[in-house]
């Protein structure tokens, strides 16, 4: 019974590819719906799983037990209230007040950049940047975001203390202002101020677009305030001890709610992030636009299924009269069913292994766009792939089997 069955099968199989290679460009134009369907699939999925790895790296490069701390909630925010950006800016007493007071905070650095103003120029001799980011940082800055040191050295406490114009320079920086050469002992210009450039930083992991971390240059804090006295607003990094860090995050709230006058009813007039919330505000951002993509491959899928059921239902017609000879020789609606049914999965079914061989091939293309992404095809995109498309096979081609498997085999016979 079973060896029947399934010479059944194999004989049915044979018949739908004999079908399939008798119409080759109908096929073709048939199963393009569910490929450029499932193609699309399996490259979201990829770029995705590649984003998600890219930004679960870059959580841990900059330290995954430190809070970032600002006036509002820092991360990926797009919409700021009124309210948000009338807020007190926070000060570097209140990071030192962090420091003393909060039993879980191993150590706290403390930033100041000018965000929202004309980014400074930076000139080398005849060469000048007008892209780049001045910070001005507390010494233990670096040790806090993991930064790495190619040459030279940090600066100091001491230096800090007598605000002397001393500059860390980031890769990129090196490679605009000092290609092919050793900035360490140079003086650069920032501004009209010169500075001895005393060290320069490893190259940072980039997000899949640029996102600066490498074009900044890194002053000393004191000496950053006495060029730039308006300034006021302090980026504060609190690293908490090893599996602290969520307790470390409840003082700091408690402190700074005191310490700004935030009433028991009002909300914290404050932001405060981590690695992870990091990674949910991006995985909230890319999860709604991965179902927008997923939405426009359904409509792929299903511009391809009805297509499918169209070409199944114009096949039925066509082979009217093969349906009724088989039928006069012993043929069963079953099989009638299956050599129809099995035509249409073959047609999808093929369809999705080109769609996800092609999904593939252009996730190798991306990084060629965005060097610093490296997308990952995972194995469950390319089943549900596969899986969907032979289910969109099954779906829109049920209903012309079954309408093949209901012929009557005498009118069938006489069908021109």
């Amino acid at each position: 019974m079973k060896e029947a069955y399934r010479g059944n099968i194999r004989e049915n199989l044979a018949l739908a590819l004999d079908t399939l290679r008798t119409h080759k460009f109908r096929s073709f134009l048939t199963m393009l719906g569910v490929l450029i369907g499932v193609a699309t699939v399996i490259l979201v999925a990829s770029v995705f799983v590649g984003m998600e790895t890219q930004m679960a790296d870059m959580a841990k490069q900059f330290g995954t037990q430190n809070l970032y701390i600002y006036k509002w909630q820092p991360g990926l925010n797009f919409r700021l209230t009124r309210e948000m950006r009338l807020r007190k800016p926070l000060t570097y007493e209140q990071a030192m007040a962090i420091k003393e007071q909060c039993p879980s905070v191993k150590d706290v650095a403390v930033e100041m950049v000018n965000w929202r103003g004309t980014p400074p120029i930076m000139k080398y001799k005849g060469t000048q940047m007008l892209d780049g980011t001045l910070t001005g940082a507390t010494p233990n800055d670096f040790a806090i975001s993991n930064a790495s040191l190619a040459e030279g050295r940090f600066f100091t406490d001491i230096d800090n203390w007598h605000r002397r114009y001393v500059a860390v320079l980031g890769s990129d920086v090196v490679q605009r202002l000092f290609p092919n050469q050793d900035p360490v002992g140079k003086m650069i210009d920032i501004d009209g101020h010169n500075f001895l450039v005393v060290g320069t930083l490893g190259k940072r992991k980039e997000f899949f677009i640029d996102t600066g971390n490498n074009r900044v240059v890194y002053i000393p804090y004191n000496t950053y305030r006495d060029i730039y006295p308006a300034m006021k607003d302090n980026f504060i990094m609190a690293q908490a001890y090893p599996g602290r860090r969520d307790q470390a995050a409840d003082e700091v709230t408690g402190l700074l709610r005191r310490l700004r006058g935030d009433k028991p009813w009002q909300p914290d007039s404050f932001g405060i992030g981590t690695a992870d919330s990091f990674i949910q505000q991006f995985n909230a951002i890319i999860g709604t636009m991965v179902i927008a993509m997923i939405t426009v491959a359904s409509v792929g899928l299903l511009v391809g299924g009805i297509g499918v059921m169209n070409i199944m239902l114009v096949s039925v017609t066509e082979r009217t009269r093969e349906i009724g000879v088989r039928k006069a020789i012993g043929a069963r609606r079953s099989d009638i069913t299956w050599q129809f049914l099995l035509e249409a999965i073959t047609l999808t079914g093929i369809g999705g292994i080109v769609g996800i061989i092609l999904g593939w091939v252009i996730s190798f293309v991306v990084p060629l766009l965005f060097p610093s992404l490296v997308p990952s095809v995972p194995l469950w995109a390319v089943a549900a792939g596969f899986i969907v498309s032979v289910g969109v096979g099954i779906f829109f081609g049920l209903w012309p089997a079954m309408k093949a498997a209901r012929l009557d085999p005498i009118v069938a016979l006489r069908y021109e």
